[in-house]
């Protein structure tokens, strides 16, 4: 275990608090990134901890450079601030594997409140697969997509999507290759606590032709529009096509959980909603596609070999919710194709083509 802090005492106490979980060996510190890639390089490490505001190099200069020369699984150790999580939601996309927020700002002395997150978190990232880094599009060229005229009609089916950690590089994947006149409205909820997925949705708005922002209490569901659940909230959809965000207990452990979205969606929409399941650890999003697919509307789950954590797709698929198991950077033509097939709907049951007639890069799964 590699610890990156600019600050003496902080490079001690996370020092200390990892090394009081079993198994884990501080194999040295670094006191910015320059000499985090000069340490990551000569001491091969399992795990990296990063700060992310460090002179020298910042943390996110030493997250390319870490995963262009040395590919190594990095937790990022974050501010709530709204450019922090900015910065934040920049370094899962680079190819980070999850992050922990400092409780109170760059020297936190209470870091232990967040031991047991923090332990569970470097655990996951030792087991995740380390991917290419999302390409740069959209704003970063300085040529962000055109912009469909934006609807206010009410969206006649709807894509959920549940996702944890490697989430973001994977809508990231997703959502900038819909096309912005999608027939239908994508709803979307994330395992990330409260502060960061407005911050998500600003940076995927920028780089996609349908709109995306933070849902709201209430809001309508529309044609060509992406609504990404408030961290530490629940989404759920009403049957009046409308979103509730709600701070109900956590299911599974999570808020947002992506069973009570992915539920609603089959229960307000039926035959014509669509259900994914994307990166994570545990079992969220197994019951939910399983409604969809119940109520006779298509269900997938990312494949093994792009998931940076093959738990919730594993799951969806094993337990019969998911139909099919699908490549990431398949996952957004897919959606596209089924909603195809559903046909043009006026509240009826659509006309489907069958099944059978998937394309072939996709596992089906009976």
């Amino acid at each position: 275990m590699l610890v990156v802090d600019d600050s003496a005492l902080m490079r001690q106490l996370l020092s200390d608090l990892i090394e009081s979980g079993p198994g884990f060996v501080v194999a040295g510190t670094a006191r910015d990134g320059r000499d985090g890639v000069e340490k990551v390089k000569a001491l091969r490490p399992d795990v990296v901890t990063l700060d992310i505001e460090m002179p020298v190099m910042d943390g996110l200069a030493a997250l390319e450079e870490i995963m262009d020369k040395h590919p190594t699984p990095v937790v990022m150790l974050s501010s709530r601030t709204q450019h922090g999580a900015a910065e934040t939601v920049r370094t899962l996309e680079l190819g980070a594997v999850d992050f922990v927020c400092k409780p109170s700002g760059a020297i936190s002395t209470d870091i232990g409140k967040v031991k047991d997150m923090l332990l569970m978190k470097l655990r996951m990232a030792a087991a995740a697969k380390l991917l290419p880094a999302a390409r740069e599009t959209g704003d970063v060229r300085g040529t962000a997509p055109r912009k469909a005229a934006r609807s206010h009609e009410q969206a006649p089916r709807v894509v959920a999507i549940g996702s944890s950690t490697g989430g973001p590089r994977a809508l990231e994947e997703i959502i900038p290759n819909l096309p912005g006149d999608l027939p239908a409205a994508v709803l979307v909820a994330q395992h990330m606590p409260s502060g960061f997925t407005a911050a998500m949705a600003q940076r995927l708005n920028t780089l996609s032709q349908v709109e995306v922002r933070e849902a709201g209490d209430g809001d309508r569901i529309t044609r060509g529009t992406v609504l990404i659940g408030p961290g530490g909230r629940h989404l759920t959809v009403s049957k009046k096509h409308r979103v509730r965000i709600t701070d109900d207990l956590p299911v599974w452990g999570v808020r947002p959980a992506a069973d009570l979205l992915l539920r609603s969606a089959a229960e307000a929409f039926g035959a014509d909603s669509v259900g994914v399941v994307l990166t994570g650890m545990g079992r969220d999003g197994a019951d939910g596609v399983r409604a969809i697919r119940e109520a006779g509307g298509q269900t997938m789950a990312q494949d093994e070999a792009t998931s940076v954590v093959y738990g919730m797709p594993k799951v969806a698929l094993e337990e019969g919710g998911a139909q099919m198991s699908v490549p990431l950077p398949s996952i957004a033509n897919t959606v596209v194709q089924l909603l195809a097939r559903q046909g043009p709907t006026d509240g009826r049951n659509p006309t489907r083509r069958p099944a059978s007639a998937l394309p072939a890069r996709e596992h089906r799964v009976p």
